[in-house]
């Protein structure tokens, strides 16, 4: 399977360390019901997150929605602001993606304990963007596997267009990955659909686009 390893930047400048866990929870929770997993996404130890994936594609995605989802939490949409109000940081994580083969010795365990190939692969990932934020894929060169540099020429590419885009932006891509149209964003946002286009020819659409054809490659 595509196994994805997350840990936060900057983990301890972070204002309220239990809150932010908290919404890693809640982020991972909504994550994993918008995408097929191979094995579930969860918190392990210390701020790292992992879980498993079946296609290169959804790995990729996952990484982008965590990302999103985060950025919600902290700057959130006036339709959608929590009763508890933004969280006071925004969170940011970077991401390893691997492919091979885990063994897993207790399915049970919270995490679940296991190793393997797959584990090793996106923990170089993770460590050759040392403590910046991002993704990248390490896995087996040849026929019938993804490309490493071509993945991460997507990766680099994909991240580098995110960052281009403001918060708000941010939230549009963030519901356009989930189908939405422009005139749901709009409303959401208490804008109007012409100020949502523009922010769609901006990038936003680029960025959706990009990640949907990368998923179908």
């Amino acid at each position: 399977m595509y196994t994805v390893i997350g840990d936060i930047v900057g983990s301890r400048n972070l204002t309220d360390r239990a809150r932010a866990q908290q919404a890693i929870v809640a982020t991972l929770g909504r994550v994993s019901m918008a995408i097929p997993l191979a094995q579930r996404l969860e918190p392990t130890f210390g701020d790292e997150v992992q879980g498993g994936f079946k296609t290169i594609g959804d790995a990729s995605l996952a990484t982008l929605l965590i990302r999103l989802e985060l950025n919600q939490l902290a700057n959130p949409s006036p339709a959608g602001r929590p009763s508890a109000g933004p969280l006071p940081d925004l969170i940011v994580m970077r991401f390893g993606i691997g492919q091979g083969d885990v063994g897993v010795f207790d399915l049970e365990s919270q995490p679940i304990r296991q190793d393997g190939p797959g584990w090793h692969a996106a923990r170089d990932a993770i460590d050759s963007l040392g403590k910046r934020a991002g993704a990248r894929y390490v896995g087996p060169v040849g026929a019938g596997w993804p490309e490493p540099e071509v993945v991460n020429a997507f990766l680099v590419a994909r991240d580098g267009l995110v960052d281009t885009l403001n918060h708000r932006q941010q939230r549009m891509l963030l519901s356009a990955l989930h189908g939405e149209s422009q005139k749901s964003i709009a409303e959401q946002e208490g804008i109007s659909e012409s100020a949502v286009s523009q922010a769609f020819a901006r990038g936003v659409s680029a960025a959706r686009d990009a990640q949907f054809l990368f998923g179908k490659a």
